[in-house]
């Protein structure tokens, strides 16, 4: 969440913090404010894809930081899409932002596209370096702060709802969370911070009541939006009265809107005299038992307020003791999912867009930088998360029809995916045809079914044989087999040159990891690196072409993560690296032959010949009914043919030469005369 102008406020009077030299203590962290944070910060790379291992590495120096200031870490990251759907206008009011600052990276220009991987790069870095992780079922506000009152410790963030929030331990905003420079004696290393306390806030305004804050956040509006009452009522109130000077402070300055709101609220004791005072300025009845009276703006005010109220002891702090169930404060949206993947996405082990497809039945696609006159980068994956949907969608009971000839199973279902198209949000509420495949793998069968199984149902939907995939290392057999779905599925169909230069970069990936005697391949590779400040500009069809695979590899991420892991997911951080694929694809283009980029390394040169093999015969699709499907294909061509045939003759006998001719000029000459040659 977030509260409109709280940050620039509070962050602007140096009076509201104190200076804390940090260490020997609890930490509990906003883990989707710190990867934002550490990357947009950092100058990561966002125009090519991203350079997840850079990332990584910020990663791990951070967290090695606290390690040595004897700092323990709980990160609790947000899950999805709030089940009250209250706050899904400003979701896409963001997602359309997003696709500007994407068009606007394309196009060379400033802007800030947090890589698709990177959220799945800061689980597994986390899960590395073994710190705990909770992933919360919707927003992680509240769970946040309920934690770290319980725990006395501080919340590190960069959400302005942590100004509104009544922590005893405080709230250290990352903007002044000085972890890369330590200070003191080797034994007792700290990092310089900044605390906040709603103490510090209300003193400054007389000794205001902490309890009116909310009401303050709620007035001045949050990512729920402003109850619409809330102006009238603004223009209502005095300000002059309580601040003096008609908006004004001392000295002529003007006054912000929260400082004026603050002002006002100073002077009530307590948060019902507030609340009188609005129902009293809005004409509303006067038994207010309830807040004012049902609906009115005292009542919609006192609703919104409890979001804000920590009440009771943490559900997650049984997690971070060990306990691993789910809590019972999470169970709104995840209790509907089988245990086993409950558990995993309280793991960080399914990503949140998989729930919300479950419990929603809506998912936001994340914009990337793409061609945006094609159609979106996501469209090339929609076959991998039909087949998603529809194991999520059905159910055993379920009558499912099946096609003549063993066609394809259809379990219908209302999925909303909200994504780009063009330079606008599309959001279609349509009725997608989810498939589930052809072997019979039920929701609610996930957790006893074998490890085969659900495996042989991953293959399927991403069309590859194992016997395709037997000379590639376990861990790369997902990345394999999504690059070959991406040359099948993608349009335009990548070129020769991207495919190798993909497959160059998983052979980097591997030869840093290995520790291999390849220094001399990695210095090689990386000097083909796009370096920040080249005038070249963005390669937008090879920019295009792979945000298509990082698309593939996202969704086949999500759909690996709800069979519960039959293939280890790829070390993301090492697999793809921006800025090294798209100077691969300038070298390559200029003349250079892929294998002479690996030479001097025997290991490389027998590594990339053969996953790029591997990748070719996964490019194939196999499918066990292709005779039955082109049987029924046959049947369905066949009946439109004879349709057409039919419709032609029709037209023939009425049309003029001019009436055809136009029908010519509309594109159709082609199949008229392929047809009426039948």
């Amino acid at each position: 969440m977030g509260v409109q102008g709280l940050t620039t406020y509070v962050e602007g009077n140096k009076y509201f913090f104190q200076d804390v030299k940090f260490r020997d203590s609890r930490l509990v962290i906003d883990g989707c404010s710190l990867y934002y944070r550490l990357y947009f910060n950092s100058g990561l790379e966002q125009q090519h894809g991203g350079d997840y291992s850079e990332f990584a590495c910020l990663l791990t120096q951070f967290f090695s930081a606290l390690a040595t200031c004897n700092i323990q870490p709980y990160v609790v990251l947000d899950g999805g899409i709030d089940p009250s759907d209250k706050k899904f206008s400003t979701l896409r009011q963001r997602l359309q932002s997003k696709i500007k600052e994407a068009g606007n990276l394309s196009h060379g220009r400033n802007g800030s596209v947090l890589p698709i991987l990177t959220r799945n790069v800061f689980i597994q870095v986390l899960l590395e370096q073994g710190v705990p992780l909770a992933q919360c079922s919707a927003e992680a506000d509240w769970e946040i702060a309920c934690l770290a009152h319980q725990w006395n410790c501080p919340v590190l963030t960069n959400d302005s709802d942590f100004y509104i929030f009544d922590l005893p331990g405080g709230y250290l905003p990352l903007r002044f969370f000085h972890w890369t420079n330590l200070n003191g004696k080797a034994s007792h290393r700290y990092i310089s911070a900044r605390c906040y306390t709603t103490n510090s806030l209300c003193r400054l305004f007389g000794g205001m009541n902490h309890e009116l804050l909310p009401l303050c956040a709620v007035l001045t509006g949050n990512d729920y939006g402003v109850p619409k009452e809330a102006e009238t009522l603004l223009a209502l109130v005095d300000f002059s009265a309580v601040g003096g000077g008609g908006g004004r402070r001392k000295g002529g300055a003007p006054m912000s809107r929260v400082e004026g709101i603050l002002l006002w609220l100073s002077t009530f004791s307590s948060v019902a005299m507030a609340l009188d005072e609005v129902s009293k300025l809005m004409g509303e009845d006067s038994g207010r038992g309830k807040r004012g009276q049902k609906g009115g703006l005292s009542s919609q005010l006192w609703a919104g307020m409890q979001e804000y109220h920590i009440k009771g002891r943490s559900s997650l702090a049984r997690w971070f003791s060990g306990v691993k169930a789910v809590p019972g404060g999470q169970t709104s949206r995840l209790a509907q999912l089988p245990e086993c993947l409950s558990l995993a996405a309280m793991q960080g082990l399914l990503h949140p867009s998989v729930v919300d497809a479950f419990v929603m039945q809506r998912v936001l696609l994340s914009p990337q930088v793409e061609n945006s006159k094609l159609a979106s980068s996501h469209c090339s994956s929609r076959a991998i998360r039909q087949a998603l949907y529809g194991i999520l969608l059905q159910r055993p009971q379920d009558n499912i029809t099946q096609g003549r000839g063993g066609g394809a199973q259809v379990v219908k279902g209302l999925q909303d995916e909200v994504q780009t198209q063009g330079m606008r949000v599309q959001e279609n509420k349509i009725q997608i045809e989810a498939h589930p495949p052809r072997n019979h793998l039920h929701l609610d069968g996930l957790g006893q079914a074998p490890v085969a199984v659900r495996l042989n149902v991953l293959f399927e939907v991403l069309g590859v044989k194992d016997s395709a995939l037997a000379p590639v290392p376990l861990h790369l057999q997902l990345a394999v087999a999504v690059t070959g779905f991406w040359l099948r599925e993608a349009v335009p169909t990548p070129s020769q040159l991207q495919l190798q230069a993909l497959v160059l970069s998983m052979v980097y990936g591997e030869l840093f990891l290995k520790h291999q005697s390849g220094r001399k391949v990695l210095e090689g590779l990386n000097r083909q690196r796009v370096r920040p400040g080249e005038r070249q500009g963005v390669n937008l069809g090879a920019a295009h072409s792979f945000s298509q695979w990082q698309a593939c590899l996202w969704s086949a991420l999500c759909l690996n993560q709800l069979l519960l892991l039959p293939l280890p997911e790829p070390n993301l951080s090492w697999l793809f690296s921006g800025t090294l694929v798209h100077g691969l694809v300038r070298s390559l283009k200029g003349g250079r032959a892929a294998e002479s980029l690996l030479s001097g390394g025997s290991f490389a040169v027998q590594l990339y010949s053969s996953l790029l093999d591997a990748v070719r015969k996964c490019s194939t699709k196999a499918n066990p009914s292709s005779a039955a499907s082109g049987r029924k294909r046959g049947r369905v061509e066949g009946k439109i043919k004879k349709r057409m045939v039919e419709n032609i003759k029709k037209v023939s006998e009425r049309a003029t030469v001019t009436e055809t001719q136009k029908v010519s000029m509309l594109g159709s000459a082609r199949i008229l005369r392929k047809v009426l040659s039948i």
